[in-house]
Order: C-alpha cells, then sequence, then structure tokens
C-alpha cells in the first residue's frame, strides 16, 4: 500500500526540523516573561497563542478569569496543582498575556471564542503581579530595592507590583516588622490595584525556607501562612482581583520535609476557597505538542487518508490489535495525533509520566523534538510516527530516553534494541523478511518505550502482545512477519522477558544470558550426542525390527538374522550433494562387525542425520542442556531466581524440550537401504545405497521407516509363491541341481542385497505355505537319502518345519517324482496281489523305475514315514565353552542346535552343565560362601569343594 510519508503532509517547525532547539525553549518561566527577558514564543502574546492548544481545562480557567476582570463572577482563588509537567506555568503565562493586554484580543487566536461565551466585549487591562517562589528565595532573609524603596516581604513585593510605592504604603509597616497584614490592608491594596491578577508559582519552596520558631527580616513561617490566608479572604471582597496559585503536585515535588508541611497547611488555605483546575487530557495532549512540533498540515486529504488506511488495517485484523482500534472514535484520534500515532502518546502520557523526573507536556516535547529532527534529518518515509519509529540508535535521542530512567538502559538498547552492535541489526542483516522492514528493531523499540518506565515492583509488567503489533505494523504488512521477529527476538535478546502474554526490557540480564553461558560448557561427545541418543531412543518403538542400535560402533551391532535398524551418530550425517559420511559409516557397519567380516549384510537399514541440519540440533540440544541445569540449580537452591524467572526458566525448558523433539525428527530424515543389482550369469553391481526422506510429522516414527520400505520394495513382509519361485529359478536350481534347501534359501536372502529383504522367517514360511497348494511354483521333500525323497509333497497342502532337511523342489522335478511315484504304487499294488505279499516302495529321485522291498526293509513308505534300520532315536554331544564367552556360546548353542529338537513334537531334551575350576592358591571362604549360596538360589545339585591332591 503506497501511502503518503509524514514529512510530505506535516512539516515540523525549522528549529525543531534544524536541530537548533534548547531544552530551555520547551521550559515555560513566568518571572522571565515578567521581566521581559523570556524566549520569543512566550514573550510575544500572539505567537504564544499561535504555538499553545486552548485545552478544555485552561479555556474554563480563562473563561472565569475574564469574568472575574470583568466583574461578572468567576472564582477569586484558582489553585492549579497537577503533576509535574502538567501546564501548570503554561496555563499561568495564558492568564498573563490575556490580562496585560499586550495584544488584542483578536490577534490572540483562541481568545476572541473565550470572551464571546463569557459574554465581555473587551477586557480591561489589568495589573498583574507575579510572585515566583524560587526567584524571591533570597528575599527571606535579604531586602530588595525598587526605586529607593526597600521590600522584605512577600507582601511587600506583592504591594509594590500592585501599586508601587502608594500600594506599597498599605503593609509597609507590616513589611518593615515582618508581621503578616490583615485582610482590610489587603483588600484596600487590592481594590485601589483593581482589575489585578496575582500569580504564585512554587510558593511552597518560599515558605519551606522559614523554620518554625525562627525569625528572618522576611517574617516567619507562621507570618506566610497567615499572609495566605489574609489575601484569600481579601480576594473575596475586591471583585475584579484573582489569585492563581500553583502547588505541587506530590510529597516527593514538595521536597524537604519542612516543605512537605507548608504544602499541607497551604492546601488547607487555599482549599478552603479555591476553584480546582482540570489538568491536560492525554487527547488534548496530542494538539498541544503538535502545534509546538509541526507548523501545520500541508494535505488534510491526505492526511485523512493515511489515517483511514491504519483504521481500516486495524478492522480488517481485528484478533491482533486492541481492542479500542475497533472502535469509530480510533479514526479520530489518529486524526487528532497526526503525526504522531496516538499509542506513541499513551505510553509517553500512561507510562512515562509516572517516571518522578518526567514531566508531563514538557518531557514529551523534549524528547518527541529529538526524534523527529533525527527522522526529518534521516530521510524517514513512514506514513506515521510509531513507536517502533523511535530511534534509539541516535545517541541525542537515547541520551534524552534514558536521562529520565534508572541506570544500566544504555547498554540494554546498545546490545538488545537499536544500533550497529545490536542483535536487533544482526538479525536483520542475516534474514531479509525481517530487514526489510526493519521488523526487529522496531519491534525492540515499540517494546522499550512501553516497558522501560515500569519497575519491578509491578504486579504487571510490560506490553500485551497486541499492543506491540499495534506499535509496529503498518498497512500492507503481514502482521505474522512482526510475530515471528518478536519469536526470534525471544531467542535471542538478553534484556528481554516476556510471560503471559506480556513483554518488556529489564536491565536485569535475563535468564537467556545465563543460558548461553552455560551452552559453552557442553561438549559433543560427552553432553551433546548422549542427548541426542536418549531422544532418538525415546522416538523408536521396536516393530518390525529385531533391534534399534543408535549411534552403535560395528562390532556392537549383531551379525544375526533379526532385522536390525542403525541410527548413526549425528557426525555421520547423509547429503545429498558431495561426500557422505552416513554413507562411509554406514558401509564400514555393512560390512564388518568390528574385526570380522559380517556376513548377514541384508538385515540392515540406516536412518542418517541431514547434514545442514545437524548444527541446528546441535545448539538446540545445547540450549535444552543449559535451561535443564538452570532449573535443577534452582530446584537444588544452588541459584537464587524470583517467582517469575523461575517459570520462566521452567517455561523456556519446556519450550526448549519440544523444539529438540521436533528438531530431532527434522534432522533424522533419511533413510538409507544398501542394494546391489545382479543378473544370472552376469555378475554383481557394486554396493549401491538408496535414499529416501522420512516425514518428520508423522505420528509414529517406527511406522513410517516401515512405510517408506515397504513402499519401495526394500522390505517385504507378504511375498507371493510366483516371486520365490522365480527366486529359486534364478539362483538356486541348476542344470544338476533340482531342488534347494529352504534354510539355505531363507539365509542367503539374509545375506545376499540383490535377493528381496524379507521381514523375517514367518514371511518366508508363509509364502511356501501359500504355494504348496499349487503345483507351479514347486514340491517339498523332508530330506533326501540314497536317492530317493524323503516327506515328498506336491500340489497339497502340508505340515512344513523348516529346518536344514526342508528341501524345495524344482516343479518339473517334482512332477516326474510324483509321476514315478503313482506308477511304483500301482506295480507294487499288482504285485501284491499276485503275491500276497507285503511289500513297501521306494522311489529313485529322477522318476526311475521303483525299487521294491521287504517290507521289514523298508527305507520309504509313500505316507513319508520313516520305518527300519534307517531311524535314528538318539542324539548326543558335548564341548567344551570359554569361560568369558560362556554366557553367549550357551546362548548360540541353544539358537542354533537345542531348538531343532524343542521346535518338533513329542522329542525329549535334556542339557546337563558340568562346571569345573581349579586354582593353585585355593578358594578363600568368601568365594566358597557365595558360590554356595548362588547355587542353591538357582537350585543346583549339591556343589562340592575339594582339597587337591
Amino acid at each position: 500500500m503506497n501511502l503518503k510519508p509524514w514529512r510530505e503532509i506535516a512539516e515540523p517547525h525549522s528549529d525543531v526540523r534544524e536541530g537548533k532547539f534548547q531544552q530551555a525553549e520547551f521550559a515555560a518561566d513566568l518571572s522571565r516573561v515578567h521581566a521581559g527577558t523570556a524566549n520569543e514564543e512566550y514573550q510575544d502574546p500572539a505567537l504564544f497563542f499561535q504555538r499553545t492548544f486552548i485545552t478544555e481545562g485552561m479555556r474554563l480557567l480563562l473563561d472565569s478569569v475574564v469574568k472575574r476582570l470583568a466583574g461578572k463572577g468567576g472564582d477569586p482563588v484558582i489553585q492549579l496543582q497537577t503533576a509535574f509537567g502538567g501546564g501548570k506555568t503554561h496555563t499561568m503565562l495564558a492568564v498573563y498575556h490575556l490580562a496585560k493586554g499586550a495584544a488584542l484580543a483578536s490577534e490572540l487566536q483562541g481568545v476572541s471564542a473565550i470572551l464571546d461565551a463569557a459574554g465581555v466585549a473587551e477586557l480591561p487591562k489589568a495589573r498583574i503581579a507575579v510572585l515566583d517562589g524560587v526567584e524571591l528565595l533570597s528575599m527571606a532573609s535579604k531586602p530588595r530595592v525598587h526605586a529607593g524603596c526597600t521590600v522584605r516581604t512577600l507582601w511587600g513585593e506583592l504591594a509594590w507590583q500592585l501599586g508601587g510605592e502608594a500600594g506599597y504604603e498599605h503593609v509597609k509597616e507590616a513589611d518593615q516588622s515582618g508581621t503578616a497584614p490583615g485582610k482590610k490592608e489587603l483588600a484596600d491594596l487590592l481594590a485601589l490595584a483593581a482589575p489585578c491578577v496575582i500569580l504564585m508559582d512554587e510558593l511552597v519552596r518560599y515558605v519551606s525556607q522559614f523554620e518554625e520558631g525562627k525569625a528572618l527580616s522576611g517574617g516567619t513561617y507562621d507570618t506566610q501562612l497567615s499572609f495566605v490566608q489574609a489575601l484569600t479572604e481579601a480576594l473575596k471582597a475586591v471583585p475584579t482581583a484573582v489569585l492563581l496559585a500553583s502547588l505541587p503536585f506530590s510529597d516527593r515535588e514538595a521536597g524537604s520535609q519542612q516543605g512537605v508541611k507548608a504544602l499541607r497547611a497551604l492546601e488547607h488555605y487555599f482549599g478552603r476557597v479555591q476553584a480546582l483546575w482540570k489538568p491536560v487530557a492525554t487527547e488534548e495532549a496530542f494538539e498541544i505538542v503538535r502545534r509546538r512540533l509541526f507548523t501545520n498540515i500541508n494535505d488534510k486529504l491526505a492526511m485523512e487518508s493515511v489515517c483511514r488506511a491504519f483504521a481500516d488495517f486495524y478492522i480488517a485484523n481485528r484478533d491482533d490489535f486492541p481492542q479500542e482500534t475497533q472502535d469509530s472514535k480510533y479514526l479520530e484520534r489518529l486524526i487528532h495525533a497526526y503525526p504522531i500515532h496516538p499509542e506513541v502518546f499513551d505510553r509517553l502520557y500512561e507510562d512515562w509520566s509516572t517516571l518522578d523526573n518526567f514531566q508531563r507536556t514538557r518531557g514529551v516535547l523534549k524528547l518527541m523534538a529529538k526524534v523527529i529532527h533525527r527522522l526529518w534529518k534521516d530521510g524517514n518515509n513512514e506514513p506515521l510516527i510509531m513507536p517502533g519509529s523511535v530511534p534509539l540508535m541516535d545517541a541525542d535521542t537515547r541520551n534524552e530516553a534514558i536521562y529520565y530512567l534508572p541506570q544500566g538502559w544504555d547498554p540494554v538498547i546498545e546490545r538488545d534494541v537499536d544500533g550497529e552492535r545490536s542483535e536487533t541489526w544482526e538479525i536483520e542483516n542475516k534474514d531479509t523478511r525481517f530487514g526489510s522492514i526493519q521488523a526487529c528493531r522496531r519491534t525492540a523499540r515499540a517494546i522499550f518505550l512501553g516497558s522501560a518506565p515500569s519497575t519491578a515492583n509491578q504486579l504487571v509488567r510490560g506490553l500485551e502482545l497486541e499492543r506491540v503489533i499495534l506499535g509496529v505494523a503498518q498497512p500492507g504488512q503481514q502482521v505474522n512477519l512482526f510475530k515471528d521477529a518478536l519469536r526470534r527476538l525471544g531467542d535471542r535478546l538478553h534484556y528481554l522477558n516476556h510471560a503471559n502474554n506480556r513483554f518488556w526490557l529489564d536491565t536485569r540480564p535475563n535468564l537467556r544470558r545465563e543460558m548461553e553461558e552455560r551452552k559453552r560448557r557442553f561438549q559433543d561427545r560427552e553432553d551433546v550426542f548422549p542427548s541426542i541418543r536418549d531422544r532418538v531412543q525415546r522416538s523408536f518403538a521396536s516393530g518390525v525390527f529385531g533391534g534399534i542400535h543408535i549411534f552403535t560402533g560395528s562390532g556392537d551391532v549383531p551379525d544375526d538374522w533379526p532385522l536390525r535398524l542403525v541410527v548413526l551418530p549425528p557426525d555421520a550425517a547423509f547429503s545429498k550433494s558431495g561426500q557422505s559420511l552416513a554413507i562411509e559409516r554406514a558401509t564400514e557397519i555393512l560390512k564388518k562387525r568390528g574385526d570380522q567380516p559380517r556376513f548377514k549384510q541384508n538385515r540392515l537399514i540406516f536412518v542418517a542425520a541431514d547434514y545442514d541440519s545437524v548444527s541446528r540440533l546441535k545448539d538446540h540440544v545445547r540450549s535444552c542442556l543449559a535451561w535443564r541445569s538452570i532449573v535443577g540449580d534452582y530446584k537444588d537452591n544452588r541459584i537464587v531466581l524470583d517467582n517469575l524467572m523461575a517459570k520462566q526458566a521452567q517455561a523456556s525448558l519446556d519450550q526448549a524440550e519440544e523444539t529438540v523433539r521436533r528438531m530431532v525428527r527434522e534432522t533424522y530424515k533419511w533413510l538409507l537401504a544398501p542394494v546391489q543389482e545382479a543378473r544370472p550369469g552376469k555378475g554383481l553391481s557394486e554396493l549401491m545405497w538408496e535414499h529416501f526422506p522420512l516425514n518428520p510429522g508423522a505420528q509414529n516414527w517406527t511406522q513410517e521407516i516401515e512405510r517408506i520400505l515397504k513402499e519401495n520394495e526394500l522390505l517385504i513382509s507378504e511375498w507371493a509363491p510366483i516371486h520365490l519361485a522365480k527366486v529359486l529359478k534364478d539362483w538356486f536350481w541348476k542344470d544338476d541341481v533340482k531342488e534347494a534347501s529352504a534354510l539355505n534359501v531363507w539365509q542367503q536372502s539374509c545375506q545376499q542385497l540383490y535377493l528381496p529383504r524379507l521381514k523375517d522367517d514367518t514371511v518366508f514360511q508363509s509364502t511356501m505355505g501359500a504355494g504348496a497348494d499349487s503345483r507351479e511354483f514347486f514340491g517339498f521333500a523332508q530330506g533326501k537319502e540314497d536317492g530317493r525323497y524323503i516327506g515328498f509333497s506336491y500340489g497339497k497342502r502340508t505340515s512344513l518345519i523348516m529346518d536344514s532337511s526342508l528341501l524345495l523342489i524344482e516343479p518339473l522335478t517334482a512332477a516326474a517324482y510324483m509321476e514315478a511315484l503313482r506308477t511304483a504304487e500301482e506295480a507294487s499294488r499288482a504285485k501284491a496281489a499276485d503275491t500276497g505279499a507285503s511289500a513297501t516302495t521306494t522311489v529313485p529321485v529322477g522318476g526311475g523305475t521303483p525299487r521294491v522291498e521287504d517290507s521289514a526293509k523298508s527305507g520309504y513308505q509313500v505316507d513319508g514315514a520313516a520305518t527300519g534300520q534307517n531311524v535314528k532315536t538318539r542324539f548326543y554331544v558335548s564341548t567344551n565353552l570359554d569361560p568369558f564367552l560362556a554366557k553367549k556360546q550357551f546362548a548360540d548353542l541353544v539358537d542354533e542346535v537345542v531348538q531343532q529338537f524343542t521346535l518338533r513334537p513329542g522329542v525329549k531334551v535334556k542339557i546337563a552343565v558340568e562346571i569345573q575350576a581349579e586354582s593353585p592358591v585355593g578358594f578363600d571362604d568368601g568365594l566358597q560362601r557365595a558360590v554356595k549360596e548362588n547355587c542353591n538360589v538357582l537350585k543346583t545339585n549339591p556343589p562340592e569343594f575339594e582339597t587337591g591332591e
């Protein structure tokens, strides 16, 4: 959206534009104006009213003064008591110029309307007395001389200013004696000078220097109060006399203990007859500041267009901005405050004005004058001057801002908020999304303006997210970009705090600095990698894998039959471009188990980290470890944190944990599978690695790996008999060999990368069972002896036991054998009918003529049962185990030998273990006791220890 910049619509005054203003020019000085030595903008009545916005409070006050001087009512005494910088002195100056009559009312902007409202055609010139307590401080002990007349007291000074020598005569005796004049003397004085105006400023300062019980030439403490009481009473008797007196708003402004006492006493006396004055409202401050800092609005249509664009932008994004922006009145606020955003005034008048030494109007003028000068000088082309526009990198602007703040804010701004060495600049230089609109700088500035005046004692600190966005976002910009910038700042800034959707800066470093320092303690191999390993371990379920080996060396990955998943460490990451350490490490594990060659290579699948993501993962893990150590130290009372910081530390740890969990999934995204291509008779190709990306958003990581493997036929969980038959034909059935060991086929599929990778042996057995009914794929036999198949089956369902004797027979060979078997059976039946003898039939492999033997000598029956002398019914074996490897060796014996028998029904297995140990020095009593107790627990036969012969 192309909005006209503020600099083309509202031009600053020349002194603001050129940076020639002085801070003192923003301070109205009543005494200097009365003496004729003030700056022109305060001394010249027309220029003063031209740059003065008549607020509602000032209008009411001037109306009362006009009526009083014209004898039409009005209040005789008006007390001005507002916060520091609330406009008291400025209001007195307006009364001064109006009453003095140095310029016609028609020349004073806004005055004619006040006279008309009061029903006064022409205001008579009044005599004016200015009693400035600061200027008159010395008069308490040092009389003042006016044209040969010596004045000692406040009432003497009042009389001289109102009536000269004639006026002084009314209070001469009281002035010389230091006693307070009576009500009658003061009333006569006022009547002589009427119409008249008395302006009392800094009266508390003057009265507080009189200590009780101590008399000065200017009187005593009590005489000062008596004078004030008599004066307020005398004013009621003179219809055209009026008194304006300013009092401090707070005890702090009153100064010393004596000053506070004087303030209380004066409040009491003025309170009896005073009329309260309404202070400057925030909305009125808009016009006050604009008139003083800017000449005029050159293009009102363009101004309204800008303000309406902002209002529409807020309504279109209602969920991202404060509720007040949805009201039609907010458009009016934008117009009244233009070219300064209302949020700037809200923060200065609501937050900064709470600072002890920040004057409401004067402080705003001084700060904004420097802001506008720097923005004008830098050619700022933004549509409005917003909280995010404040150029804190400018030394003058920064110094003016931190002047009102406690010590310690300079490094906060320099490091975290604004300046070439700040974190915000560094982030924007690296990320053009932020840099193009200065998203980080603007956001940090807005947070500073809205949170710097806060104190640690506040129950609720900082700016809500909606107000931060209000201070930075402009029509046409993406609100989410600023939210992203705020999140980035939360990760990087040392002095930024946030809780409960509120953000604030503090002079105390947040826990992030402590976290960053602790991060440097953690090393990759000792701390970071173990933490990543634990998180990866928790992310996996076993699923199809018989074992998941995370960051495991080749010697610790078993070389056995189950399918195994190997997760490579972060320093063996995968990269699609260039040399990949993951491939090198995976190849090493694939080919060797420690120093020994690995045989079952087709049982390994690998997962590797993404090379480009590893550094970020390690950094996040270090952050997580640092936050964990901080929380741990807090819980163990090794560090002291307040409740808010403790909550922030726990929240940061929770966030870091979640970030690491997500980053682990995003980093470990590559599935690596070894493959080889082979064609019968043409040899094998070189080892190749196929890589597939994993979806980091998958609910179950193990299931995601299974899905990728199955979709790309790298893992087979269901296998059709036709595919098994093809493998047998290509690799196992040769010209002279027409059967293959089923166990060998399964084992070869686990070893050879060119063969299909089956999920487990159950898939293999299911495939054989599914093909048993058909005569298209293969036949079966439970062994082969003397040229005959034992337990032959072809084309019918049969019970299969996959052991070393199970054979898969080529279908043509199986069909021929079955035909020969049938022929021999028929011949046997015919002969049995002729001879009546019982016989059994054996069939030689290859369909030869079956041999007929006596049943007593039968070695093969048609139903597959073996009888006679060929039956072996007992098995024995013994072996010696290495005492240091006995556990593994015994497990291997059970897996490879014992289970061959226990899986068969009806087989009884007996295992006896004999342990012998000898020691030339003998066994001590402790060892004997421990061994006997362990044997007793294990329920062995009674153990015995013997002496050597």
